[in-house]
């Protein structure tokens, strides 16, 4: 997901340029303020024309020869821009986490914080290895959320952070799914209904109550499997029911399964009796072992 990244507030920044530069060259310094003056305007003139690879090095020269001209809360903002126009997450997120720290009273500072949550955001990273960057982009937007709580930005707040939700529930899916690949119905009956409890709206949820159905099923647990086919057949629509699994055919696998597992108690039954038989035999033939000896001594 990518955001619109052109809503730049311009002329307040070439506003807020010239009035610094008024007051730096009316203090002296005038010649080093006029060249920072210069080399900002032809930054900003790149940057309104999308050359953002362009704008790098000379707002990054800025930082280092401008210190107290006036033009440092600027360039570092229009930096960490260039660095999100390009697409360089990891290196936005800092750049805006360097003008958060050092320019907390600028009027660009709420916009500052949104982008670094959703440069955050964007940094790759891989759902079935590490959650790092999930964290990171999550404490960000909770971040945003506390120091601006009446933003019109939480409106894209919450959008990213229910995304970024449901990346942590298709990673505990990805787990739970895993353990019942691997024969483990125990296990992935424990981390479905843990599933379900902390996403309840995730869009695996169908999928979830579908494995639970079956997991508990080989696990003998007849009823259980009976209760959560019922949930499935009354929440999950149609046409999802019809991709994944009909509630037709999950009755089956139970009815299949509960026949064998019948048929085996049934068996196991029988070699209990047949045991319980054996072991009578033995122990009445070992009986009269016995009182033969004992008749053959008198």
């Amino acid at each position: 997901m990518r955001i619109n990244k052109h809503f730049l507030i311009f002329t307040l920044l070439a506003a807020t340029a010239f009035s610094l530069t008024s007051c730096s060259s009316s203090e002296g310094g005038g010649d080093r303020t006029q060249m920072c003056r210069l080399r900002f305007e032809n930054a900003d003139k790149e940057f309104k024309a999308g050359h953002y690879g362009r704008v790098k090095e000379p707002l990054e020269e800025i930082l280092n020869i401008c210190i107290g001209t006036g033009y440092m809360e600027q360039a570092q903002f229009l930096l960490a821009e260039s660095y999100f126009n390009l697409e360089e997450w990891l290196e936005a997120r800092g750049e805006y986490g360097s003008f958060i720290n050092n320019f907390p009273s600028s009027p660009f500072i709420e916009t500052a914080e949104f982008r670094k949550a959703v440069s955050a955001f964007n940094i790759e990273y891989d759902i079935d290895r590490d959650e790092t960057n999930t964290n990171l982009a999550m404490r960000d937007f909770e971040k945003f959320q506390s120091n601006y709580p009446e933003s019109a930005l939480n409106d894209s707040v919450n959008y990213y952070l229910n995304l970024l939700i449901e990346r942590r529930a298709e990673r505990d899916f990805r787990v739970a799914r895993l353990y019942h690949k691997l024969g483990h119905p125990q296990s992935t009956v424990i981390y479905m209904k843990e599933f379900l409890d902390l996403y309840p709206r995730s869009k695996r949820r169908p999928e979830a109550l579908n494995l639970l159905v079956e997991s508990y099923a080989e696990l003998d647990q007849f009823e259980s499997a009976r209760f959560y086919l019922e949930n499935y057949r009354l929440t999950v629509p149609d046409s999802i029911q019809k991709r994944i699994e009909s509630v037709e055919d999950q009755e089956k696998y139970i009815a299949k399964l509960e026949k064998k597992f019948q048929k085996r108690i049934e068996k196991e039954q029988k070699q209990k009796l047949i045991a319980k038989q054996e072991a009578k035999e033995e122990a009445e033939a070992q009986h009269d072992d016995e009182t033969e000896d004992d008749e053959d001594e008198d």
